[in-house]
């Protein structure tokens, strides 16, 4: 075996790229169980909820075709169509059809769906300051343009 050949007990050193990303999908671990306890316990919300009603709570009309709330999820349109109806059944989602055109469905946020956001925004942007306390407040916009990068998202579907 030559020397350059890394093995079981003596592993290569990972790229900074490979280091970067593992340290990213533990941070992401490690902040979205901390946001995921929180709204549960208070709320009754998961992270993945809390993340519906959020997107849905800024984009306009308080709505969103079903395929832009999945690209801004990261799901599949099938992923979000499940997601969405355990909130449609509590009422704080409803589907609305486009009168135009049949094939497209929306998503919008109700009444009682903004109100909880409300309430769970409270909740968790104690957790958020906490997490980012360390980065100066100058370069958090310009992290979140990278990750924002990093995941595919452009600055017209945040």
């Amino acid at each position: 075996m030559s020397d350059t050949t890394p093995t079981a007990a003596t592993p290569s050193t990972p790229s900074d790229s490979l280091d970067f990303c593992l340290r990213l999908t533990r941070a992401y671990a490690t902040v979205t169980r901390r946001l995921d306890t929180a709204l549960s316990s208070v709320h009754g919300l998961s992270f993945g909820d809390f993340m519906i009603l959020y997107y849905l709570g800024r984009a306009p009309g308080a709505r969103l075709r079903r395929v832009d709330l999945a690209e801004r999820l990261g799901l599949t349109a099938s992923g979000v169509t499940r997601s969405l109806l355990p909130l449609e059944k509590l009422g704080l989602v409803a589907r609305q059809p486009d009168p135009r055109d049949a094939r497209v469905g929306y998503a919008q946020i109700t009444e009682t769906g903004q109100q909880l956001l409300q309430y769970a925004l409270a909740s968790v942007e104690p957790i958020a300051q906490e997490a980012t306390r360390m980065v100066p407040a100058g370069d958090l916009g310009a992290l979140s343009a990278l990750l924002g990068q990093l995941a595919g998202i452009n600055l017209s579907n945040t």
